[in-house]
């Protein structure tokens, strides 16, 4: 299928990006793994959101001849083909794998959540913050269950909020930064009063949640209990925390601790885009057209830094218009992208994790959910490689996406990334992919 802009990714920045493109007449596709459009800050549809920037991109976009939608797709493999790209996907509802071939593409393809291991954290009922948000507005029942929601970041805020809306009850919500940085935060927030409107809202949702700054989870502990069948199964029953260096254990059904996002590059890399290697991640570069340093390839939203949805349209908006030839519309766009850039990087610096959230683990601690490895295994090695071809590290079904990131933190290991195929991919798709 030829098409003159691919954006792989509908959510803000993707969204943002077809509707700036779109006033061209330009062919656009949209690629996505999701059954709608959203991604994960708009998840469960842009067209139910309540923010009105959402339903006006879906409006606008879903009354374009010239805009084709491909949801439940994943892109499994991308390749150069003399001066356009191509890319290999699956999609749910075809027995086939499809072939776009794009004059150029605009990567939006967001993060993915930070989770850190620590004692207990392979038990059930035990997830990452905006994992279990992701699982509660797909169905997942929280109500009634207490729930104690950890990390870092203002993810932690709009997670709670999410989770009382469906009834759960959340009891706390553990933020691992100090209250120095936290109050530096805030104090910048005068610099963006939508900021601080959204904060108000959330704080007035949260008013009988316990929260604390200067904590974080040490480990999770079990309880016991016995199903229908009569055989013991273990879910979490409580967390041991520390609150102002003080350790406590708190009761809880549900425990959600997300310690930020990183960016997902993998595609990026898979097509030799430059990366720039940050503290706890790896981004991707781009000038200020939001052009990659691959020609034709262009990147939007958290795969450049992570930096929020206001960040992510600005850039969007930015790729769409300089990707279909409308450069000095994009230039209107450059004072929103530098406002966001500055409110990225105060809540990087904010929310930066502490050193001792490095040494939770105890010996038989799994690190590599997929392999079962443990920290004490890993201990042995001194790089990525070597874990991986000694322990089978990062090797499983997420290919080191959880670990990978864990290891970074842990031991400041590179992991390697754009690895093809891109994901779990059918046979069919591997011999169409020789074809090509």
């Amino acid at each position: 299928m030829n098409t003159d802009i691919l954006i792989i990714g509908a959510g803000p920045a993707g969204l943002a990006a077809a509707a700036a493109a779109a006033g061209s007449g330009l062919q656009i596709d949209i690629i996505d793994d999701n059954f709608m459009s959203g991604g994960q800050i708009w998840r469960g549809g842009a067209h139910t959101q309540s923010d009105p920037r959402a339903l006006a991109l879906w409006n606008m976009l879903n009354n374009c001849h010239h805009v084709r939608f491909h949801f439940q797709s994943k892109v499994i493999h991308a390749s150069h083909k003399n001066d356009e790209i191509e890319i290999i996907v699956e999609t749910q509802s075809r027995l086939e794998a499809q072939v776009f071939i794009a004059k150029k593409i605009i990567l939006c393809t967001g993060a993915r959540e930070l989770l850190l291991p620590f004692p207990g954290w392979t038990l059930p009922g035990v997830t990452g913050a905006g994992g279990l948000q992701a699982l509660s507005k797909a169905g997942y029942p929280v109500a009634g269950k207490r729930v104690i929601v950890a990390g870092t970041g203002p993810l932690l805020l709009a997670v709670a909020a999410s989770l009382i809306e469906r009834g759960a009850e959340v009891t706390h919500i553990l933020e691992q930064a100090k209250f120095g940085q936290l109050s530096r935060f805030a104090l910048g927030l005068l610099a963006t009063p939508s900021k601080i409107s959204q904060a108000l809202k959330l704080g007035r949702s949260l008013k009988q949640v316990i929260y604390h700054a200067d904590s974080y989870v040490v480990s999770a502990q079990a309880r016991v209990q016995a199903d229908l069948t009569t055989h013991a199964q273990e879910q979490v029953g409580s967390a041991t925390v520390s609150i102002l260096g003080e350790i406590q254990e708190i009761p809880c059904d549900l425990l959600a601790c997300g310690y930020g996002l990183i960016p997902n590059i993998d595609l990026a890399a898979a097509l030799d885009c430059k990366l720039e290697d940050l503290e706890n991640y790896e981004k991707v570069v781009v000038n200020e057209w939001q052009t990659s340093t691959q020609e034709n390839i262009y990147c939007a939203g958290e795969g450049t830094g992570i930096g929020g949805v206001d960040l992510a349209l600005a850039e969007g908006r930015i790729a769409g218009y300089a990707a279909s030839g409308q450069n000095a519309k994009a230039q209107k766009y450059f004072n929103d992208r530098k406002k966001w850039q500055a409110f990225a990087a105060r809540l990087h610096r904010s929310f930066a994790l502490r050193p001792e959230l490095k040494q939770l683990c105890v010996n038989d601690t799994i690190v590599c959910r997929c392999e079962d490895v443990s920290y004490q295994e890993l201990r042995k090695h001194t790089d990525w490689r070597d874990a991986k071809l000694h322990t089978r590290c990062g090797m499983g079904a997420c290919q080191g996406r959880i670990c990978g990131a864990a290891n970074r933190v842990l031991f400041s290991w590179k992991k390697d990334a754009g690895r093809l195929p891109l994901s779990p991919a059918k046979i069919s798709s591997l011999q169409d992919l020789i074809k090509s």
